[in-house]
């Protein structure tokens, strides 16, 4: 079966067109084609690095000089999501027939940091990021630092993705924002694996937002999911785990980082803190961290000689307050102006919406990257039925797919629509 999402001649046109964007256009035509043109490129890098294919989606947003383009917008949404989503959710004259529009918008975060973290394993991509690499360290520590306080402030993780189900209680924005706190969890746990900064390590190795206790049991968040851990498994190393440890391996060992390095007496209490978690069982499983259990050794007894006192310049990221500052005091203007102009659209809108949709996403592809069995879109429980209109809602149980559908119908109708004409136009 192909899944192919797009050819390298489409995908260079594609780059080609990416620029950047300003807040007010957020959710407009010309923003949403540019979400579409990402999403594309998105699955075609994930299909392409997965089955060790030539990744061209990677060279050409390096040779493009893109890179830079994917942060801005990424930080740029996140902006969005901080100080216009709020004000937006709470305007009374607003209440859309269709959220699609706006989850697009939620979900376009997500999308690109699952790009980037398929295309920053390779060298080029980080070179060829050049500046806006900053701006993306900075874009991973605010996600990481805000996952570990929220760990261990609440003693819980910031989203409890059980607890979220679409019951006819909730109005159409109560069940985004409920969406974009989901989204917000599995965003700083990407950024994971984007960036790991030294500072934050620490804290994620003490705390684990990514594994918790309930009613006895253990679990972690593997692929996507919370996944019972048998007992005998409960010492076994995820990949968030064995990244974070990979991470710190690479910055202390490095002879650069120790050269350039304070090791303060804070700084030093705090690494030293490491030793506990360096048991047999976890070097069994990566024995390179004998090296750095060596390392922390010796840091205990020895106090390192401060860094040399050189002319330092220090690069300060720029996007997030560029962004900030440029629109400062204009948040509910910019929310207004989306209401109106942007997030109510036409019936001819959302159809065309839909169409765009069905072109966009294709069943088969999407099927082969999801790494685990679909949810059932009322309670969210494993599915195995899906709608037979669409296609593209899963349910549980008839009794679920029933109580769904007085608010998947509007969606269900324009789809099966459009996919139609769509289909019998080729």
């Amino acid at each position: 079966m192909d899944t192919s999402v797009i050819l390298p001649v489409e995908a260079e046109g594609f780059v080609q067109s990416l620029e950047t964007l300003g807040l007010k256009d957020v959710g407009s035509t010309r923003w949403f084609r540019q979400h579409e043109y990402i999403e594309k490129l998105n699955m075609q890098a994930i299909l392409n690095a997965s089955a060790m294919h030539d990744e061209f989606v990677k060279e050409l947003l390096v040779s493009y000089g893109k890179i830079p383009v994917l942060v801005h917008e990424m930080i740029l949404i996140e902006v969005w999501k901080q100080k216009v989503f709020p004000i937006l959710c709470q305007l009374q004259d607003f209440n859309p027939k269709n959220t699609f529009h706006l989850y697009m918008v939620i979900h376009h975060e997500a999308t690109i940091i699952n790009l980037l973290e398929t295309i920053m394993f390779h060298r080029d991509s980080c070179e060829a990021a050049d500046d806006s690499v900053l701006d993306l360290v900075d874009y991973c520590h605010r996600k990481l630092t805000l996952l570990a306080s929220k760990m261990t402030r609440d003693g819980a993780t910031m989203h409890n993705q059980d607890n979220v189900t679409m019951n006819p209680g909730v109005s159409s924005i109560e069940e985004l924002q409920i969406q974009s706190t989901a989204l917000e969890f599995e965003i700083s746990l990407k950024a994971v694996s984007v960036l790991i900064l030294s500072v934050t390590n620490n804290v994620l190795i003490d705390c684990c937002p990514w594994s918790r206790c309930r009613k006895g049991e253990i679990e972690k968040y593997i692929n996507g999911k919370w996944q019972k851990i048998p007992v005998e498994d409960h010492l076994k190393m995820t990949k968030l785990d064995g990244q974070v440890w990979i991470s710190l391996y690479n910055l202390l060992l490095k002879e650069d980082c120790q050269r350039k390095y304070d090791f303060h007496s804070f700084n030093k209490n705090q690494l030293l803190k490491l030793r506990g978690f360096l048991t047999e069982v976890l070097i069994d499983q990566l024995p390179n961290l004998v090296e750095l259990q060596r390392f922390l050794a010796h840091l205990a007894v020895t106090d390192p000689a401060p860094p040399k006192k050189e002319l330092i310049l220090e690069q300060i990221p720029e996007m997030w307050n560029h962004i900030v500052s440029e629109n400062s005091g204009k948040w509910k203007a910019i929310a207004k102006y989306q209401v109106k102009e942007t997030f109510n659209p036409s019936e001819d809108d959302l159809r065309l919406q839909a169409q765009r949709l069905a072109q966009t996403y294709n069943l088969d592809v999407m099927e082969s990257l999801i790494p685990e069995k679909p949810k059932c879109g009322y309670c969210g429980k494993e599915a195995a039925k899906r709608c037979s209109r669409c296609q593209g809602e899963w349910y549980c149980h008839r009794e679920c797919q029933v109580k769904r559908w007085p608010k998947h119908k509007k969606a269900c109708q324009l789809m099966t629509e459009k996919t139609s004409k769509h289909w019998v136009w080729w």
